[in-house]
């Protein structure tokens, strides 16, 4: 008979407990039972033994009765019980690896005839469960215990462990190694058995050949790695993203590279060649898309030359034979030695020429007949990309520009067919998601007989000079627009000047009750909303007064909420989080309150139908502020102030404008424009930075960056009054003494002139600088304070001063100015003494400046 016709046979298991037997002594008991009731019932009465005989057949037919329904459902067997599970049993007992079943004492159940071959076992001698087979070796002490914990514990586990262990046997005689794997998982009983308690499967299976291939072929990847470090060639593999994965020693060596430090961190392309090589090796070109990485094209090799940068800053020129990478795959690149001596194989004119197109910091690209580009460099692939590359299909120059840019193109390339020389550089939009800008200069190389290259095409990337022109003509646009505020302020102060001051000569002659009072009131009270705006101005053109002193925010911020509450009202929710840890700035306490004001009033304008605003501060650390700042706020530490609104948002067009006077979102009559510039100028005039992030419908977000105060914290514990002390005004506010008053608006002058003398003083007059020296030379010197403009015609107030100090050292100076005080101090002497009084004022504090002035 045939092995095909012979019936299966199956593997017995060498343990099998999983079937409880019939026990047949039971039933002999049962009958003697019986017999010994019988023969004690015959012994007794008929009208005893009746009931107990009744009582002995009821219990028999109910058990009877029982016993049928039992088998029909199945719960009792007659005769032989059928094994259960035949199938299941039989695929178990053939598993070429070994299987046990246990339970929590380690009983054996189960363990078929593979479990005994892989242990060795003696047919005859009992089985034992793995943890105890191979629990009396030292080595696989933790292997082994972690394995019985995870079945005593109900978990899942896998090890694997050699034996012998590495290194336990030396001796050539011993036997081969091998490897095993034990993994241990639950099994609930079967509910059918009777049993109690959870059940563990156990299974072995030897490993010994898998890992002796995987030995194989670690040895031969090694042996691979050792010719690639040693051949005579460079070599290295790089991803998309330019991760330097491989480099052999060979080219470790040219490029004077430490492998050991190679393997520490990791390497990129651009630390061993200029970024466009880079970017044209790893396939990062700007502009290229997934679909050109995975173009028909892949897999194919490019050659160029190019040059290596070595550690030292020295280069290295060689030739790339670059593998382009299928899909993610590495880039395959292999570098040959052109240096001296090597090169005359292919010319050192060609190596030259090679070197210098690749090396080119522009793009360049050769372009045929139809327009197409044949042939690029580094340069030229990194800004458009892998469209760009003539070696993953040929594209067309006009198809890397925009569409609005190609007509142009398009004359210009015909120009070039026709031989044409001197064509004008084309500006050119390039295609692709990033809004990109470039300039394309075409120079012809028509050749009748050659129509494959009859341009040569030289694009420039102008995107970032772009940016700085347009960030350069704002600035420009703002610096003229904030001198223009300035100019218009100085020449408003003085017209309020005398507004507000012949307003307080008509004051003095009408009492309360005169109709012409109350008319007068609002002529000056108008002046000061006016002389409010013209401070606005000069804070934008940073020409205003600042009394700057040590602050900490989170005190000020604190103070401040409780006027904010009432400025934003019931509709906007006010929430303010300021770091405990908050480092000092220093900074005009009332201009740093209304740049915080603004803000928040802006932004409840911005919220029509409520929202929340939310006040935050955070320390800001050098490295921080370059990543926030970039080239636009030095790298330093500042302190930020967040205001961030869940209002209505900005569109691009406004957040570039939101800085300039005047211009405003609001209705007319609703604002005048000046809330965000004058928040800039006082910010700038403060030596800080203020950006805006905002997106339409989410929002807008102010940050203010104030430079850290440096000079420690003792400055900070003293009194703030001190620094912004002002000197009491005099009850009396009368006079005596010789006063020279100059001052080129008449207005100004008149009114001031007038003022003083009221108050008892002597006024002598003068309208320029030069007038006032001849004014006093012919009172010789006799004047006990100089009350002087600052700007004027012929000669300034500060050179007034300089002239009238070689004459009198110790003259009293009184400076009145609309500009800040700052504006002109830097033109002094460094401890120069004088009092400044800010325009536009009243009567009254120009009494008491002059009073306080000569009294000091």
């Amino acid at each position: 008979m045939s092995d095909i016709d012979a019936p299966m046979r199956y593997a017995e298991p060498i343990t099998d407990r999983t079937n409880r037997d019939g026990c047949v002594g039971l039933v002999v008991l049962l009958a003697l039972a019986l017999a010994v009731a019988a023969v004690g019932l015959a012994m007794v009465s008929r009208e005893v033994a009746e009931p107990f005989v009744l009582a002995i057949l009821a219990a028999l037919a109910v058990v009877g009765v029982f016993c049928l329904f039992a088998g029909a459902v199945g719960i009792l067997y007659f005769g032989q019980r059928h094994e259960r599970n035949d199938l299941t049993k039989a695929f178990v007992d053939n598993l070429p690896h070994g299987a046990l079943i246990s339970d929590a004492t380690g009983r054996v159940f189960y363990a078929n005839n593979a479990y005994r071959d892989l242990l060795g076992l003696d047919p005859e001698a009992s089985v034992p469960p793995p943890d105890r087979a191979f629990g009396g070796n030292p080595y696989l002490a933790e292997p082994i215990f972690r394995l019985a914990r995870a079945a005593q514990q109900g978990r899942t586990l896998k090890e694997e462990f050699r034996l012998p262990p590495p290194g336990e046997v030396d001796d050539e005689s011993a036997i081969e190694p091998r490897w095993f794997r034990i993994s241990v998982q639950p099994m609930p009983p079967d509910p059918g058995s009777g049993r109690k308690g959870q059940l563990t499967v156990w299974q072995v299976d030897e490993v010994t050949l898998d890992r002796v291939r995987e030995e194989m072929s670690f040895a031969k990847v090694q042996a691979a790695i050792d010719y690639l470090d040693n051949a005579p060639a460079g070599f290295f593999t790089a991803d998309a993203d330019g991760r330097i994965e491989y480099l052999n020693a060979t080219l470790a060596q040219w490029l004077k590279l430490d492998l050991t430090e190679i393997a520490a961190k990791q390497l990129e392309l651009s630390q061993i060649m200029s970024q466009d090589n880079a970017a044209l090796l790893a396939g990062a070109g700007r502009g290229e898309s997934q679909e050109a990485r995975q173009g028909t094209s892949q897999g194919s090799v490019r050659r160029f030359d190019l040059d290596l940068l070595r550690t030292d800053g020295t280069t290295m020129p060689v030739r790339v034979l670059h593998r382009l990478p299928r899909g993610n795959q590495f880039a395959l690149v292999l570098i040959l030695n052109r240096g001296p001596g090597k090169a005359q194989e292919a010319g050192t004119a060609e190596l030259r020429s090679t070197r210098m197109f690749q090396s080119s910091p522009f793009g360049i690209a050769t372009v045929d007949s139809d327009g197409a580009v044949s042939q690029t460099n580094a340069a030229f692939s990194r800004m458009f990309g892998a469209a760009a590359d003539a070696d993953r299909g040929k594209t067309k120059l006009e198809a890397l520009v925009d569409e609005g840019n190609r007509q142009d193109l398009r004359k210009a390339l015909d120009a070039a067919l026709a031989g044409q020389g001197m064509i004008e550089p084309i500006d050119v939009t390039f295609a692709g998601p990033e809004p990109r800008s470039g300039r394309i200069y075409l120079s012809s190389v028509a050749d009748e007989n050659d129509k494959s290259e009859v341009a040569i095409a030289y694009a420039l990337d102008t995107t970032e000079q772009q940016e700085l022109e347009v960030q350069f003509a704002q600035s420009q646009k703002m610096q003229a627009v904030g001198q223009l505020a300035g100019g218009i302020a100085h020449d408003f102060n003085n017209m309020l000047t005398a507004i507000i001051g012949f307003s307080d000569f008509l004051l003095l002659n009408h009492r309360p009750t005169d109709p012409a009072f109350q008319d007068i009131m609002n002529i000056k009270q108008n002046a000061n909303r006016a002389a409010g705006l013209v401070r606005q101005l000069l804070a934008f053109s940073r020409q205003q007064t600042l009394r700057p002193q040590v602050l900490q925010l989170g005190d000020v911020l604190s103070e401040l909420s409780i006027l904010l509450d009432r400025l934003l009202g019931e509709n906007v929710e006010l929430s303010l989080d300021t770091a405990g840890d908050l480092w000092p700035v220093k900074a005009d306490l009332h201009q740093f309150e209304q740049v915080i004001v603004n803000l928040a009033v802006n932004a409840r304008d911005a919220m029509p139908g409520g929202g929340k605003l939310s006040i935050r501060t955070a320390n800001l650390t050098e490295a921080e502020s370059r990543e926030v700042g970039g080239s636009h706020m030095p790298a330093g530490e500042y302190v930020m102030i967040e205001v961030r609104d869940t209002g209505t948002g900005m569109t691009k067009e406004i957040k570039q404008k939101i800085f300039e006077p005047f211009f405003s979102t609001k209705e007319i009559g609703r604002g005048t424009g000046l809330g965000l510039s004058t928040v800039y100028g006082i910010i700038k005039q403060t030596g800080g930075y203020v950006y805006v992030d905002s997106e339409l419908g989410e929002g807008t977000a102010m940050r203010v960056f104030l430079p850290r105060y440096e000079e420690g914290s003792a400055e900070v514990d003293q009194e703030p009054a001190k620094l912004e002390r002002k000197p009491e005004r005099p009850k009396d506010l009368t006079g005596s003494g010789t006063l020279l008053l100059v001052e080129d608006e008449d207005a100004v002058r008149s009114f001031a002139a007038r003022a003083l003398g009221t108050r008892g003083y002597e006024v002598l007059q003068a309208s320029t600088g030069a007038e006032a020296l001849e004014v006093f030379e012919e009172h010789e010197g006799k004047v006990d304070l100089v009350v002087s403009d600052v700007v004027m015609p012929e000669m300034d107030g500060p050179t007034l001063l300089k002239e009238l100090r070689k004459k009198v050292p110790d003259m009293k100076f009184v400076f009145m100015s609309g500009y800040a005080e700052d504006a002109f101090k830097r033109n002094l002497d460094e401890n120069e003494t004088f009092t400044f009084l800010q325009k536009p004022f009243d009567l009254k504090t120009l009494a008491a400046t002059v009073k306080s002035a000569l009294e000091g």
